[in-house]
């Protein structure tokens, strides 16, 4: 029997129905330009015209720029942060396509200063810190075929942060207070913001996740309270220390292929890793320098 859905499936319903049509074909839709460096148009989009209209449900923007997460969803009245019925935090991030078709950065993507994590630190009124559960919303964004400016999302997951990361303590120490170096220079006005930059998994690299929209839930039976989902894939992810995690990926039934979910054992693409950081991009003169 159906019953009121968590609010990361009430969010991914309504994604669902605004970007692609009945037959899983993306609709295109008109964004607004981007003022500057730190304007975000799909953001405000999402908050205003896809995500405002949640029955129940409010959702609150992040009030300028640089903050963690984009949007959270709450109800009413929040006893217990925690709880995915009552608010939860949502991150965006856009991924393009390389020329070739194929998601960009598919390996790993950048997350900025902020690691993704299942929870996040967000504040109240008073100023008292808050961790909420944190979803993370992973949209390929296309210019329509046969269109001048009109957009598209070509591919979508709204995915549990404990997908990709639910180190807690990590997510505070990257986020937290950090000291810089200053007076650096030979006019000691120079500073270094000692600032990190972290790169995680993109589960839109994940090929059975490209081109169809996602839900990637903690819970394993949710299509017995929430019917117009099915479960299509299993996501099995093996930790640092050797046990695993396990996370359902749901698809609308209009979209859903197969007799039932596949499991998908550590599906995500990694790159090989190392400890020393690249040197800056060096510029080669078109000509010998006599010695």
């Amino acid at each position: 029997m159906a019953g009121r859905q968590d609010l990361p499936t009430a969010a991914f319903m309504a994604l669902r129905e605004r970007f692609f049509d009945d037959d899983g074909h993306p609709i295109p839709f008109d964004l607004r330009d981007k003022r500057n460096t730190q304007d975000d148009p799909l953001d405000e989009f999402l908050a205003r015209d896809v995500l405002a209209g949640l029955a129940g449900v409010a959702c609150s923007p992040a009030p300028g720029p640089l903050i963690t997460p984009d949007l959270v969803l709450h109800r009413a009245e929040v006893a217990r942060p925690d709880d995915l019925q009552q608010v939860v935090g949502i991150e965006v991030k856009k991924i393009e396509r390389t020329a070739q078709g194929t998601v960009a950065r598919a390996s790993g993507l950048d997350y900025n200063t902020t690691p993704p994590c299942g929870l996040l630190r967000v504040y109240a009124r008073d100023d008292t810190p808050v961790n909420v559960r944190g979803f993370y919303l992973f949209v390929c964004l296309e210019i329509a075929p046969r269109t001048w400016r009109r957009m598209i999302v070509s591919a979508l997951a709204l995915v549990d942060g404990n997908l990709l990361n639910e180190d807690f303590d990590l997510y505070l120490e990257v986020t937290g207070e950090r000291r810089k170096r200053i007076g650096l220079g030979t006019f000691a006005d120079g500073a270094d913001r000692a600032r990190p930059m972290v790169i995680f998994g993109n589960p839109l690299g994940i090929a059975a996740l490209d081109h169809a929209a996602t839900l990637v839930h903690p819970i394993s039976n949710l299509s017995d309270t929430v019917p117009s989902l099915k479960r299509a894939h299993l996501i099995r992810r093996s930790t640092a220390d050797g046990r695993h995690r396990e996370f359902s990926c749901y698809r609308d039934v209009r979209d859903f292929q197969g007799d039932g979910a596949s499991v998908l054992v550590d599906p995500f693409l990694t790159p090989t890793r190392d400890t020393r950081t690249r040197p800056r991009g060096r510029f080669v003169l078109p000509f010998t320098v006599a010695q």
